[in-house]
């Protein structure tokens, strides 16, 4: 899963990483712990903030900013450590997919937070 805000004033931020759930996994709970390897299962990358776990919206005032939640279905584990960063992650699933000529099932949830 990848939560990230596309509005960011330096580009695509990412909040959230977290990688191989368990196939069984249908939800997660409230405040998933911020370490490599949560209790409720996989694993998490390193996010924007360059910190674990995950980083909430504080987006400048004024406009509001879109933060997309994506959840890939993929047909493996990715061969990734904890801690991983964005780029490394995304490059290994890109080459899972476009070996196998697979699209990704993907889910998107977004959402909008606005500060004043």
């Amino acid at each position: 899963m990848i939560a990230d805000d596309p509005d960011a004033p330096v580009g695509t931020w990412t909040h959230w990483v977290l990688f191989n759930l368990p196939a069984h996994t249908t939800a997660l709970p409230e405040g998933v712990t911020k370490v490599d390897e949560p209790p409720s299962g996989g694993r998490q990358g390193r996010n924007d903030f360059r910190k674990t776990g995950y980083g909430g919206p504080c987006p400048p005032p004024a406009r509001p900013h879109r933060y997309f939640f994506k959840l890939y279905a993929l047909d493996k584990m990715l061969n990734l450590k904890p801690g991983a960063d964005g780029g490394t992650r995304d490059r290994t699933r890109q080459y899972h997919l476009s070996r196998r000529g697979l699209a990704p099932a993907c889910s998107r949830c977004a959402t909008r937070w606005r500060r004043f």
